[in-house]
């Protein structure tokens, strides 16, 4: 696989959010890339790989499909599996991990027994190491579908999760995942050209993302990826694509996060000072009900209030969603709101005049929907 050879990229993204991430890789360059379950996909080259990695903010991870074959028993993927060109894409110093996923529609239906068969032809033929455990030092995921009897594989370019931008250490509880909050933002028609407002900002996973987009920072400035350890990996290039990355944009703009919980606001002030983005982001202890409306354009409130499911008592819950949506209509004219939760009785208790729902995401081992609006009267 050179690097002008083209092959399937697909982008996973959280199930129902696929068509956000689906317009963002469009506004990347990406113009073919289309929506299908679990993500987007598109046709690329490494080149592409790379830069998916290193800008797309919504991605939960980048997949390069690099083969596949048939095979309709375990003696003939083993066969297989020692004849396919491990070496173009792997290395044999670098630990491997394989994943396997069959379904009922092939008559490998073992997912165990065949992920034992490939360890087996990459650890003989290729002389890499394989992982075991998910503590061991930055294996490379490979990653196997069967399908109808036909063994596809991926290798996972990003590793750890896109979410883990390389700058936020401090978190709170049940903290909203930074592609997640990016996607999330789309969704609202966030472009980086207003302001945000989070009034439970926790960590200031929103505030921060948001201040991010508006200074047009690369998602992946300040981490690495597996794909700098495939056996293909071009330095020369990546130190290309790294360098041409965008002077941060100047900003006319302030992002507010505030929070009654103390601890929480000083580690949005610390996480924004580590994303070079402490000069745009103004945190604030605070309760719901002394939030004001900032000097300025309107913009967007974003905010991911406590659940019933993460706080026990969802009673006490009604009163503050109450208290949200009365500070919002009588505060807050011309802005638009967001509310991320997984109730839609509390929802509800704001009194806020929804959108249309979408489908609901998966985030926390819970079902999530956005419930959003035009511009409050």
């Amino acid at each position: 696989m050179n690097a002008d050879h083209t092959f399937e990229i697909f982008l996973i993204a959280p199930p129902g959010l696929e068509h956000i991430l689906r317009k963002e890789a469009q506004d990347l360059g990406f113009a073919a890339a289309r929506q299908v379950p679990g993500g987007v996909s598109f046709e690329g080259n490494w080149g592409d790989v790379r830069r998916a990695n290193l800008y797309l903010r919504g991605a939960t991870r980048v997949l390069a499909r690099i083969g596949s074959f048939r095979a309709f028993h375990l003696a003939q993927l083993d066969k297989r599996a020692r004849k396919f060109p491990w070496g173009d894409v792997l290395r044999p110093d670098v630990p491997v991990k394989v994943e396997v996923v069959t379904n009922k529609k092939s008559k490998i239906y073992h997912a165990g027994a065949a992920t034992q068969r490939i360890e087996t032809a990459i650890s003989e033929e290729l002389g890499a190491p394989i992982s075991k455990s998910d503590d061991e030092a930055d294996p490379v995921t490979v990653k196997v579908r069967i399908d109808d009897n036909t063994c596809i594989f991926s290798v996972d370019t990003s590793g750890e999760g896109l979410h883990k931008r390389g700058h936020k250490v401090a978190v709170g509880k049940a903290p909203m995942r930074e592609t997640l909050a990016s996607l999330f933002l789309q969704a609202c028609e966030f472009d980086g050209q207003e302001p945000v407002v989070d009034p439970m900002c926790g960590s200031g996973t929103f505030v921060i993302e948001a201040a991010e987009i508006a200074r047009g920072l690369a998602a992946g400035r300040s981490r690495s990826f597996a794909f700098e350890r495939l056996s293909n990996f071009d330095e020369a290039d990546w130190r290309k694509l790294r360098s041409e990355i965008a002077e941060p944009r100047d900003v006319d703009l302030t992002f507010h996060g505030s929070d009654r919980n103390a601890g929480a606001v000083e580690m949005g002030t610390q996480n924004a000072e580590r994303a070079g983005v402490a000069d745009l982001c103004r945190f604030s202890h605070a309760a719901v009900s002394d939030l004001q409306r900032p000097d300025g354009p309107p913009g967007l409130v974003m905010v991911n209030p406590p659940y019933g499911a993460r706080i026990g008592n969802k009673k006490q819950l009604f009163a503050v969603y109450g208290s949200l949506g009365e500070v919002l209509k009588s505060r807050f004219s011309g802005w638009r709101v967001g509310i991320i939760t997984s109730d839609t009785q509390l929802a509800r208790a704001t009194g806020l005049p929804f959108l249309p729902l979408g489908a609901p995401i998966a985030h926390g081992g819970l079902k999530v929907r956005l419930f959003r609006t035009d511009a409050l009267k």
